[in-house]
């Protein structure tokens, strides 16, 4: 008696066909990776890359009192949502782009509000001080009776026609990492 599979042409056809598929990956993957019959590999048979243009080097200047005064008054403005008016003056074009004084006077504007204390005893680092531009961070305490923690923020700043001006201001924070339960 004839089992029921060895009568089915396809049945049988089969372990042919995936032999055939089999031995057909082999030669595309010996052709790609192992050569093409000359010495080179893939990554060599292409052309040569230009060389990597070097990365001017930017020379440090010490930080600017000037810019030093911009951003303490724009944390005593923009910051808190004080004297809005004043605060428009500090901001550099680039980060006030697509408002207009209108509508930074409604306190609606790309400024991470904190109520800040009094920054006059803020603590300053300086992450990059270069003749047009410049990198601190700095510590803010809230204002007395607010109940929420001191924060560290990027202040970034930016000459503008001889001035300085803030372009980036964001809090730095510290992504809390789960312990696990053992």
């Amino acid at each position: 008696m004839a089992s029921r599979y060895s009568e089915n042409p396809l049945t049988r056809a089969l372990p042919w066909v995936a032999g055939f598929v089999l031995l057909a990956g082999i030669v595309a993957f010996s052709v790609a990776y192992l050569g093409r019959g000359d010495s080179s590999s893939p990554a060599q048979a292409q052309a040569p890359a230009a060389p990597a243009a070097e990365v001017e080097r930017r020379k440090s200047v010490p930080f600017d009192p000037a810019a030093r005064q911009v951003v303490a008054d724009f944390l005593q403005t923009a910051v808190p949502r004080k004297n809005l008016r004043r605060s428009w003056d500090l901001v550099h074009p680039e980060y006030k782009k697509g408002y207009t004084l209108k509508q930074w006077l409604t306190g609606t504007i790309p400024v991470q509000f904190y109520p800040t204390g009094g920054v006059e005893v803020a603590t300053f680092k300086i992450d990059e001080s270069y003749a047009d531009e410049a990198v601190i961070e700095v510590a803010l305490l809230p204002r007395k009776g607010v109940k929420i923690k001191g924060q560290i923020f990027f202040v970034g700043l930016k000459k503008y026609e001889g001035k300085w001006l803030v372009n980036y201001f964001a809090p730095r924070s510290v992504i809390p990492v789960p312990q696990g339960t053992e």
